[in-house]
Formats: structure tokens, sequence, C-alpha cells
């Protein structure tokens, strides 16, 4: 350490030198170790910095040293916490500081004198390359800070809708829950569509969160204080279609309401318009919508003016479009209209190490709708519903484990359970069923006949197996997939730890 950068903080001794020389020592190792240090006096202003630290001037705005120390601290270093340890007295230890010069890894230590009052303050660089260093760390953070920013939008906006009326988003992308690569990835995807005012079309199979997406998009955009107005395409009657899009002139026909009626379009001004199942709607339909996105105006049934509209259309669906296409029932121009950014829902099956957290987060919904204790799922039931197939998705693990909790005596739900409701559901069957041979005679026995034990263990092996390949063998990470310790899976493949 350099004779300019000496510095001996004063502590109480009590006649002991060697307390001294341990002070200095731990001192000395942090000023050589780390990327920086600096300190603060009790008025929370910049008393001392090391060679270190001084590389970093230029970065946060400063060409000379004076113009640095004996200045406050939060005017030269944006983001500080410094205060907080002067005021509290509390170190702390590791925190992520973001400024003008970077992202760092920091720890801020409190001083003390003899009569244990604050004097000062020590701040330590640990890592100012933080993204190669601490990469997982950080890009969970990242994860955490912007579902933490969007669960701050939900409440934001749950207050207005309460507080206005207004037709509102009621999903941000903090209520996706899922850290699998699969998850976040379309989480990524969403929130760059997000940023753009081009329709967004949402492709996937039915329950994996399609409209949930659409509202967490809308609540990110620029329109969020806007509407957000769905129809669900597949449950309105052919005939009404016309009339729930556009909307409908006074006395458009016998019996219509003599103020008339504001259509999807209208009422998504300023805002968003969900079409949901958009590949069921009929053709005819088809061309007026197609019209109506290109010029920016509708008109209302019965009606011979033309209405302008502004709102932003998302739509989903869980059929293959390319292939109504081809087919000749969805015309080609509104395909290409609508799809110009795709977003691919992921099946669940495709996410299963998200399954844990649904099931937790499922649970307390429960729950909270049914004025109960949460379910609690046993590992062994867990590792059955991670290896499920789950054609429904999310949608039917929710039915599963409510069914489950409905025939469970206590609060706890143990693998034979839900075997029970996976084998009424047709779900544990499509797993556990053997591939006969083509001419082999009909099994005398059916395979529900056999005993209940023998059965959850075929389930429990087949979930164990199906773990074993996602995670390329690596047990540590089958065990955590499922939910299980490692002794557990040990136990379970007749191996020793």
């Amino acid at each position: 350490m350099p004779a300019s950068d000496a510095f001996e903080p004063t502590l109480p001794l009590d006649g002991q030198g060697i307390l001294a020389l341990a002070a200095r020592s731990m001192f000395e190792l942090f000023a050589n170790a780390s990327e920086g240090m600096l300190l603060v006096d009790r008025q929370a202003r910049v008393v001392w910095i090391n060679d270190q630290y001084r590389r970093y001037l230029p970065a946060l705005g400063f060409a000379r040293e004076e113009d640095f120390v004996g200045h406050p601290v939060s005017a030269v270093v944006q983001n500080t916490q410094m205060h907080q340890v002067l005021e509290t007295g509390k170190p702390i230890l590791i925190d992520l500081l973001s400024n003008r010069a970077g992202t760092f890894v920091v720890s801020r230590i409190p001083l003390r004198d003899e009569s244990g009052q604050v004097i000062g303050a020590l701040g330590i660089v640990l890592f100012d390359q933080p993204e190669t260093n601490l990469q997982p760390l950080i890009a969970k953070f990242s994860r955490l800070q912007r579902d933490l920013d969007d669960a701050r939008r939900e409440l934001a906006s749950q207050r207005v809708r309460q507080q206005g009326g207004q037709r509102q988003s009621r999903y941000t992308f903090a209520s996706f829950v899922g850290s699998s690569p699969a998850a976040v990835e379309v989480k990524r995807q969403a929130r760059r569509a997000a940023q753009s005012s081009s329709p967004v079309l949402l492709l996937g199979e039915t329950g994996t969160g399609k409209e949930l997406l659409a509202h967490a998009i809308h609540a990110a955009s620029s329109r969020a204080g806007g509407p957000f107005v769905g129809v669900n395409i597949a449950a309105v009657p052919d005939t009404l279609l016309e009339a729930e899009f556009f909307g409908v002139a006074p006395g458009a026909y016998t019996g219509a309401d003599r103020k008339g009626r504001e259509g999807k379009f209208r009422l998504a001004d300023r805002g968003t318009l969900f079409l949901d199942e958009i590949g069921d709607m009929p053709q005819a339909l088809q061309a007026k919508l197609l019209r109506a996105l290109q010029e920016g105006e509708i008109e209302p049934l019965g009606s011979n003016r033309l209405l302008p509209f502004d709102a932003r259309v998302i739509a989903a669906t869980s059929r293959d479009l390319a292939a109504l296409v081809r087919e000749g029932r969805f015309r080609e121009d509104l395909y290409y209209r609508l799809n110009v950014l795709p977003v691919r829902v992921p099946p669940l099956r495709e996410r299963r190490s998200d399954i844990p957290a649904l099931v937790e987060l499922l649970g307390e919904d429960m729950a909270q709708r049914g004025d109960t204790p949460p379910p609690e799922l046993t590992p062994e039931a867990l590792a059955l519903l991670t290896a499920q197939p789950w054609r429904g998705n999310i949608r039917e693990l929710r039915n599963v484990l409510e069914q489950a909790a409905m025939r469970s005596e206590g609060p706890q739900i143990d693998a034979a359970l839900v075997a029970e409701v996976l084998r009424a559901s047709g779900v544990a069957q499509i797993l556990a069923a053997p591939a006969a041979p083509e001419a082999a005679p009909p099994d005398p026995a059916p395979a529900q006949l056999r005993p209940l034990a023998e059965q959850v263990a075929e389930l429990e092996a087949r979930a164990i197996a199906a773990a074993l390949q996602a995670t390329g063998g690596n047990k540590l990470a089958a065990a955590r997939l499922l939910g299980i310790s490692r002794a557990t899976l040990y136990e379970r493949l007749g191996m020793s730890v």
C-alpha cells in the first residue's frame, strides 16, 4: 500500500497492541485486495480515497481529486447509501451500486470512536465488473428488480381500477411465475413487444397464460393508462360478433338500444384491444377486421358513419394460424397484419422447473378464495405433478390441485391422492400405460386394478427418470427439480449417498 494512501483509524486498544495490529492488517488487506476504498466523516463528507478508487474519478465526472475529496458523498457518488450507514450505525456488507462509473459490488462499514459513537464510514468496492464475476447473481437481481417494478405497477393499476372504474389490466409480468429458461425468454420477448405499438400475436396451447401476458404487455406499454378491453371470439356467437366489435347505431334494427351500443374497438380507444382465439373468427368478419386495422376506423352496425379509433391490438390463438391460411380458412393478409410481433408462449411441459413455484402460487390463491389454509404437497406428490405432460397446462394443473384439495382429509396432499386424481383425469394412464405388442392378447388384469402402491411407485420412477433425463443425469439438479432432497433421490434409486 503506497505511503500516500496510509490511513490508520483510531480504535480503542485498551492496552492491547495486538488489536491495533490486527485492525491495521485488516485495513491493509481490504486496501490491497479490493477495487477501491473511500472514507467519509460524520457529516458524510469524503475525507480520503485510495489509489484504486482514483481511477473511477473520470467516469464519475471529476478531473481532479480535490473536486471529489472534501465534498458531500451524495454530491459526488450517485445512489450512495453511506448516509444510511451513518444514521443507523449498521453495516451494509454486500450491496449493488450503479452509477455513472458502472455497476459495483460494495460494502459499507461504520467507524466508531472509543465511546461507541459513529464518527464516519468506510466504503469498499469489492468487484467492479460484477457482470463477469457474479453473472448469476446479477441476472437474478435484475429479474427480481423487474418483477418488483411490475408488482408496483400492478398495485398502482389496481388502485386506479378501484377509484375510476375504467377497464384496466389485471396482471403484470410479475404475475407470470417462472424462472426457467423458457419462462425468462417469453417474458423477455413480451417486454420488448410492450415497447412497440405494432400488433402482437401470442401463440400457444390452451391454458399457458396468453391472456395474462396480454395484460402484462399492456401494463408495461405506453398505453398502460388507457383501457384494456378483451373479447373471446370463440365465446361469442358468430351472429353477434360484428356488433361486439364495431358497435350498433341507435335504432339499427328492431329491438336495438335507442342509444346505440359502443363496440370493443371504441371501448379500447387509447388503450389495448385483446382478441382471444383469433383463429376462430368467421371468414366473413375477417375482411372487416383487416380493414379496421389498416384504416384505423370502424363503421357501426346500421350506420353510414366511419368512426376513428386508436387501439393497439394483441391477438392470441391456440390454433395453427399458418395451417389455417394454407387451408384457406384464415385470410393471409390478415395473418400478416397480426403476425408482426409473434410471441410463442411455451407449454408447461417445457418449463417443468417452474411447477413447484406455480403449485405454491395456485395453492395460495385457492386458500384466499376458499378462506382455508393452502394445501401442502409431499415431495413425492410434487414429483408426480412435475412429471406429467399437462395437455391443459396451468389451467389443468390448477384443476388437479383443486380436486386433490377437495378430496384430502387434511392440509397435506400425498402422492397416493395425487395419483388418484391424475388417474381420474386420464393423465396418469398416459404415463403409466405400457406399450403392448401389436398382436398381444388383452391383459386380463387392467392396469387400474393393480395395487395403488405399485402404481404410485411406477409413476414415481417415471418422474425420477424424466428429471434425470432433463438434467443430463445430474442427480443434485434432478432432486431440486423434483422438490426432494438428494438423500431422498438416492433412496428412491436404491443408492448410497
